[in-house]
């Protein structure tokens, strides 16, 4: 699967905007903010990513489905019914 990141790059100290309270629990859990913000963030640019890329081709899927829809696939005269 390609790779959205690169997770070999290096770290890099960041400064955030929690609120406390949150912040307190999370801390008396044991969590690991960090990992748990990098898990986040790489389902957000992922998302995102997947997002654009669908608005950026849109016209040529639409335009594959619509040749799809008319001709056919390629492959139908293949396909055991």
């Amino acid at each position: 699967m390609h790779q959205i990141y690169n997770h070999n790059a290096p770290k890099k100290p960041t400064n955030l905007t929690v609120n406390s309270d949150l912040l307190t629990k999370a801390r008396d859990l044991k969590i690991n903010l960090s990992a748990t913000l990098e898990t986040a963030l790489e389902k957000q640019v992922r998302d995102s990513a997947r997002e654009n890329w669908l608005k950026e081709n849109k016209k040529a899927i639409d335009s594959l489905n619509e040749l799809a829809e008319n001709k056919g696939l390629f492959s139908d005269s293949y396909r055991e019914l």
